[in-house]
């Protein structure tokens, strides 16, 4: 019983993860994990990040900003 329920939970969590790639719900999550590699990067060789971390509410409101600027095939 407790394998068929652990199977279930792997389910959905798939399901979840494919969702929200699907979606863009994860192009925050992508974001943080390129500007840390990036700021990694520039640190090896003496320099410094171009810019700083946007915050999540930051991040979005530039992401729909650019958006807005640059319509491409959506449905909106």
């Amino acid at each position: 019983m407790m394998t068929l329920l652990a199977g279930v939970r792997r389910g959905a969590r798939g399901v979840v993860w494919y969702l929200k790639g699907v979606l863009g719900e994860d192009a925050y999550e992508k974001y943080v994990a390129h500007h840390a590699s990036e700021c990694e990067t520039d640190a090896e060789v003496g320099g410094h990040a171009e810019h700083p971390l946007l915050t999540e509410r930051e991040f979005w409101r530039d992401q729909t900003d650019r958006q807005d600027k640059n319509p491409q095939g959506r449905c909106c």
